[in-house]
């Protein structure tokens, strides 16, 4: 998504990104080229940070003639915020689930009523407890759990990076009541899910509040571990493109290493937390991007005749939460909540339709 995370694979031992370069029209301008091995099996792109950005660069892949995506896999490789509920800083995560949290109404918390614990409100809904009610389609995608399963085992032999800061950093959340306790493990291979989100946030109450909102957009099987600003974007447009024949939407990797805590240890400002804590654990981060990333490229190239050329085929519900790519979503409209049925509707659609008939009458 930007520099580092770019630049940790070049100079590696494995395998040459930078023998081939092609430039690809709408590509980010920081970012315009596309970088390949010399036998053009494996290449790396950078979406540029934040929704937008990585829309419109995977938009420009898939459309360019000079890939043929059909049968390539996609591994999205960056750092992330940490939820220290469920793991810590230096570790490295794989997603089933994105989750689009900030796609909801937002309240300034002076100005949101007394019964309200956040003031984000799923759309279509007025409390924050209730299932969104107005849908665009970009709020969950699922990805395949048996290929994430296949990643996450290649991982295993891997090596993690750390520092003596991190390792300071997250001792002080090694706290009496136990909340926090994983965060005060060392790194490790965590199953968890990613949260997207153009603001980048911090504090208790914030992560709550999407951690919550993950587990009920996912009716319940969510577990909300990292903040990152791009990955339903660019799960967005391969699903487009998946829709078009162009790309295999159970292809996709979504691994996010941990840079830094996405809340603050018991009596620590969030505003210290993100701005001035030594939390040690940048470097780190990206180091184990490459460190659990090149087991994965290389566990799916050893293994691509015998395993994946013909695809690893998905035992879970793999697509966004309208169903676009065929089967039923485990989660969203068509679903039941809460013993609910969750129903579907467009922002504003109703009040346009009266307006229409009240002037055509």
């Amino acid at each position: 998504m930007f520099d580092p995370e770019a630049e940790i694979w070049w100079g590696i031992p494995e395998f040459d990104l930078l023998a081939k370069n092609i430039t690809v029209p709408g590509f980010s301008p920081l970012f315009p080229d596309a970088h390949c091995t010399a036998n053009g099996d494996i290449c790396q792109l950078v979406t540029g940070e934040s929704e937008i950005n990585a829309a419109v660069t995977i938009a420009s892949l898939v459309a360019s003639p000079q890939f043929d995506l059909t049968s390539t896999y996609f591994f999205v490789g960056g750092i992330a915020g940490i939820n220290p509920e469920v793991a810590t800083v230096a570790s490295v995560t794989f997603a089933r689930y994105a989750v689009q949290v900030a796609l909801q109404y937002e309240f300034d918390m002076r100005e949101i009523p007394s019964n309200f614990t956040t003031g984000y409100i799923p759309q279509g809904s007025t409390r924050p407890d209730e299932y969104p009610q107005s849908i665009y389609g970009t709020e969950v995608f699922e990805v395949n759990d048996a290929l994430r399963k296949l990643a996450i085992g290649f991982t295993r032999t891997a090596t993690l990076n750390d520092s003596a800061e991190a390792v300071a950093y997250r001792a002080m959340y090694n706290t009496s009541d136990g909340l926090y306790a994983t965060a005060a493990e060392a790194p490790s291979v965590v199953e968890c899910d990613v949260a997207t989100s153009d603001v980048y946030y911090s504090g208790k109450l914030l992560g709550e509040s999407f951690g919550n909102y993950t587990t009920m957009v996912t009716n319940g099987t969510g577990v909300y571990c990292t903040t990152a600003q791009e990955d339903n974007a660019t799960l967005e447009a391969m699903l487009r493109a998946a829709t078009a024949g162009l790309v295999d939407f159970s292809r996709i990797i979504i691994m996010r290493t941990a840079s830094d805590m996405d809340r603050p240890y018991p009596g620590e400002p969030a505003t210290t937390n993100l701005f001035w804590a030594n939390q040690g654990a940048f470097e780190p981060a990206i180091q184990n991007i490459y460190l659990a990333g090149v087991k994965v490229v290389e566990g799916i190239l050893t293994a691509w005749d015998a395993t994946f050329a013909k695809g690893i085929n998905a035992t879970n519900y793999v697509g966004d939460i309208f169903g676009a790519l065929g089967g039923t979503p485990d989660f969203g409209p068509g679903g039941v909540f809460d013993g609910n049925p969750v129903t579907l509707s467009r922002r504003g659609i109703a009040r346009r339709i009266l307006k229409q008939t009240k002037i055509r009458g």
